[in-house]
């Protein structure tokens, strides 16, 4: 991994009844691809008294890609979804021209202790397609492409990589591979991967001259040819990345777009309760009083 050209440590943030680590963005990189924002919630131990619940909020501009390793969260949206993701499966929204959505621990498990573990993901969209219709799709555990290679467990999340090709319906060219080792081993995959890319560490270690790389950390690489490093044993890491966009993406909250005018238009519509509603919900995150 002679090409790192950053080392991104988790942060943690607040997202009101929960707190992450944060990954992207980053002062320095604030995108890797398409890939515009990441967040490592968890592992949390909750007891019967405490629940997820994320009220409705809304989204413009992006593709929304959730992924648990433990755990459980009722997905609802304004397009009328229902779905509870559990470790494995992916939910995939695509925000489009305005989405809304709530995330909450299921009515089964709110009254009994339980954890939480996993990945909340945003994909900015190609500009064209800004101002797509809303969509959603929920991807089962066993749809994802999984295989054995060079003695490490790899799966396939999203995008194209190894001639595979996930059934997670992407709008631009990318890839989220998720690599698990028992032992510890050699790896050279660059060769499949292109654009930009990133390594997450989720649990053990990768070494690289001499370097040894822990969990919490996420590695940045100059170019997507992540040469050789070495898998500790008992690893799981996280490689993402894909082609970036020709134009600068915008930040506020929870809106992405490549023209700062539309967030300034879709805070003005969440202000003023324009955004559609989710079926059998109440409550909203108000807009928070600030400016990134």
């Amino acid at each position: 991994m002679s090409n790192i050209s950053l080392i991104i440590e988790e942060r943690a943030a607040d997202i009101g009844s929960f707190m992450v680590g944060r990954l992207l963005p980053f002062r320095q990189k604030r995108a890797v691809g398409p890939f515009v924002f990441i967040d490592h919630m968890g592992p949390a131990k909750m007891s019967e008294r405490d629940n997820m619940d994320v009220l409705p909020h809304p989204h413009i501009g992006l593709s929304t890609l959730t992924f648990l390793f433990e755990g459980s969260i009722m997905h609802r949206d304004s397009i009328g979804s229902e779905v509870e993701i559990k470790p494995g499966a992916v939910n995939w929204m695509t925000a489009g021209k305005g989405v809304v959505h709530s995330e909450r621990t299921p009515e089964y498990l709110r009254n009994s202790t339980k954890n939480l573990h996993g990945l909340q993901i945003w994909v900015a969209l190609p500009k064209e397609l800004e101002e797509m219709d809303p969509t959603f799709f929920h991807i089962s555990a066993d749809e994802i492409p999984a295989w054995e290679q060079d003695g490490v467990e790899m799966k396939l999340i999203a995008g194209e990589a190894f001639g595979m090709k996930s059934p997670v319906p992407v709008h631009s060219k990318l890839y989220f591979l998720e690599i698990k080792s028992k032992e510890a081993q050699k790896l050279n995959i660059g060769s499949d991967l292109f654009g930009e890319s990133a390594l997450y560490i989720l649990d053990g270690n990768i070494s690289s001259e001499g370097n040894v790389f822990e969990p919490k950390q996420l590695l940045v690489a100059k170019n997507s040819k992540l040469c050789e490093f070495e898998i500790g044993a008992n690893s799981t890491i996280y490689i993402f990345g894909g082609e970036p966009f020709p134009e600068e993406r915008f930040i506020n909250w929870n809106f992405v777009s490549s023209r700062k005018e539309r967030i300034e238009k879709a805070k003005d519509d969440w202000i003023h309760q324009r955004f559609p509603k989710i079926p059998g919900e109440t409550g909203f995150v108000p807009y928070p009083e600030y400016n990134k």
